[in-house]
């Protein structure tokens, strides 16, 4: 079987899950999809995408890529593939590209899985993504590839139609630390932004104005152009939820444990966020970081005025 047909399958179609599969069908490939909800798979069909039952339907597809929320749930929604190739390998050169954002240390132990059902046919290849939803609808994401050099440079094709930053950062499993230390600039980042909000509206200072000054100087970022916005106006709709932002932390300390790398930045941001889920904020916004701080901001003085009557 021709392994370098333009033909995919997607497991996947949520905030980005969607609009990357819908950029592929733009870019000419033929997608078939899969998805626990019927519903993304309805607008996905009627953009001419194709949809299958069930993930072991996509066990011929040449390459099947997993938009999922974590290693966990790509594993439990692969189980059929792989119990089908247990049983038929499928063809030489067969790739599953997992673009989620998951523990370097899991997608390496996951790719020696996969290799063993398919008996060394299909090869697992981590391609995870930065840029957001907006980055997704427009197809300029940053994509960061574990890989080989013959795999990665047969994938690049598909990774050029979903992103415009697209690069290979070494073998299997360096895709996924290149994100967690994506993570790492944006969530801590984030929260020093939202940090800062607090302390200058409580100090009787227009946040938005401040940004303004601040994206003019050394401290004008990508982060601040973008969440800063959301920041200013308390707009924590969301366009990915915060508690992934604690998962992918988690992988930071991970990886850094691994080598004895100090991370402090990480290690606050990890507490922060562990912080924020606590207060029932997770599926809001990354920029509800500002309300979490908030909350404890209150809290501090709620304590402070109790022990000043106590």
């Amino acid at each position: 079987m021709e392994r370098d047909r333009k033909e995919a399958g997607f497991v996947g179609l949520g905030l980005m899950g969607a609009p990357m599969a819908a950029n592929l069908l733009k870019a000419g490939w033929a997608v078939s999809a899969w998805n626990r909800s019927p519903a993304a798979l309805d607008a996905f069909s009627a953009l001419g995408g194709g949809r299958v039952a069930a993930v072991e339907d996509l066990r011929d597809a040449p390459v099947i890529i997993f938009m999922l929320p974590d290693l966990s749930y790509i594993e439990d929604s692969a189980a059929g593939l792989l119990a089908s190739w247990s049983a038929q390998p499928p063809a030489a050169g067969t790739a599953v590209v997992v673009m989620s954002s998951v523990s370097p240390a899991g997608v390496r132990e996951f790719g020696a899985r996969v290799a063993r059902a398919s008996g060394g046919n299909a090869v697992v290849v981590d391609a995870p993504v930065s840029g957001g939803t907006k980055g997704a609808v427009d197809g300029t994401l940053a994509i960061m590839a574990g890989a080989g050099d013959e795999d990665f440079r047969r994938l690049l094709p598909l990774f050029s139609a979903m992103g415009t930053t697209v690069r290979r950062l070494g073998p299997l499993g360096s895709g996924s630390l290149a994100k967690a230390c994506n993570q790492l600039i944006v969530g801590t980042t984030t929260a020093a932004l939202a940090e800062a909000a607090e302390l200058a509206e409580r100090s009787g200072m227009d946040v938005a104005a401040l940004y303004e000054v601040l994206a003019g100087g050394l401290a004008g970022s990508r982060v601040l152009e973008i969440v800063g916005p959301r920041l200013a106006a308390k707009d924590y709709a969301p366009t990915g939820p915060a508690k992934f932002m604690h998962k992918d932390l988690s992988f930071v300390l991970e990886s850094a444990a691994a080598v004895n790398a100090a991370v402090p930045m990480a290690g606050a941001g990890v507490e922060l966020y562990a912080e924020l889920k606590r207060q029932g904020l997770g599926d809001q916004d990354l920029a509800v970081v500002r309300l979490a701080i908030s909350n404890l901001s209150d809290h501090s003085i709620s304590a402070t005025t109790a022990a000043k009557t106590n």
